[in-house]
């Protein structure tokens, strides 16, 4: 009888015990986590989806019809200002310019037989001023002869890289039908599209003398080597986006970027003295952001706040919190507005640096 009552005590222990360890874990697992905003300057950085385009980009087209007799150039060549690309038939224009010389040669003797009669007071002056004239217009159809023979030649105006060619050798070209493009890649113009608000902040954080410098985000991920500045800003909004494009640009000494690309400005903006959260921390209703404020009290109460830029993991407050506060990090869908909780508090940089980035 004695082992048995010994027994069931030891059983009742256990139970208590038991009971004892669920209640300590149940007080534990009510314990939330709370932090507050870390103030601090930092950077945010903006990207901007962005189209670049050479600083020169022109339809190279025939000037004259004919026969395309010489192709001096390939596809994607290189090629330096005067190089000749292109040879249009001249037979004719040859024969028109050969023709235009001899009129302009018996022009010129004819001219010079006549001063001296003229000068002998053998003809009239006004004799002498006909055949200057005629001189004149025998040399005004040489020269339009030589122009024209001149356009079947057909020269880089600057240095670039050629593009398709839209005929082939032996083609029957017309006067403006085009043969390819060429493009000037030395610089780059890199045009984005900026909100109005964001426009505002640019134009009143920027120094009037002074130049933003932007990098860029290419298609393959990863940034260019060199650094871009935004030289223009276009002169009106776009009523339909609200934006206004800003164009940069890029030196491209190795040529990498090419007319046409895509790819993503990087725009680095200052905020200074940044009330700065978690994402985590913060919950939606409505479109609209709020947290969990903590007060003296233990007791959690819904606060809305306004975002003013987006890192990731981060946000970076405009209103509706200061530093001194306390918020909810963890359990936010666990409480509603009004309850009473028991926390522990973590300081704001152990928490950020425990993110997956870091503020600079």
């Amino acid at each position: 009888m004695r082992k048995i009552l010994m027994f069931t005590g030891f059983c009742a222990m256990l139970c208590c015990a038991g009971c004892s360890s669920k209640t300590e874990e149940k007080e534990e697992e009510t314990k939330f986590l709370v932090t507050s905003p870390l103030k601090k300057d930092t950077l945010v950085i903006r990207d901007y989806v962005c189209q670049i385009r050479a600083i020169q980009h022109i339809e190279v087209r025939a000037l004259e019809k004919g026969y395309l007799q010489e192709i001096f150039v390939d596809e994607g060549q290189i090629v330096k200002k005067g190089q000749m690309m292109f040879q249009i038939m001249p037979l004719i224009l040859q024969a028109e310019m050969q023709k235009a010389e001899a009129e302009a040669n018996f022009a010129e003797i004819e001219y010079l037989n006549t001063k001296k009669l003229a000068d002998s007071n053998v003809v009239s002056p006004n004799e002498l001023s006909l055949a200057k004239a005629k001189l004149n217009k025998a040399k005004a159809e040489l020269s339009l002869a030589q122009t024209h023979l001149q356009f079947t030649q057909i020269r880089a105006p600057f240095d670039g890289i050629m593009d398709r060619f839209q005929v082939r050798l032996g083609s029957l070209v017309n006067e403006g039908d085009l043969l390819t493009t060429l493009s000037d890649n030395s610089k780059m113009w890199v045009y984005f599209n900026v909100p109005e608000a964001e426009y505002l902040n640019y134009k009143s954080r920027i120094k009037k003398d002074s130049l933003l410098k932007v990098k860029l985000l290419m298609a393959n991920n990863q940034l260019f080597d060199f650094q871009g500045v935004v030289e223009t800003i276009e002169a009106d909004f776009n009523n339909e986006t609200g934006n206004i494009a800003f164009r940069a640009t890029f030196p491209n000494p190795e040529a990498l970027l090419r007319h046409g690309e895509t790819g993503n400005i990087e725009m680095s903006v200052p905020f200074k003295n940044a009330i700065i959260i978690p994402q985590k921390a913060t919950f939606e209703i409505l479109e609209k952001k709020y947290v969990f404020v903590v007060g003296k009290d233990n007791v959690v109460r819904q606060k809305e706040i306004v975002i003013a830029s987006e890192m990731p993991d981060l946000y970076v407050i405009r209103a509706g919190l200061n530093e001194n506060e306390r918020i909810m990090l963890e359990g936010i869908r666990k409480v509603k507005d009004g309850d009473k909780i028991e926390y522990e508090y973590e300081e704001p940089k152990k928490v950020i640096a425990n993110l997956r980035v870091y503020v600079e």
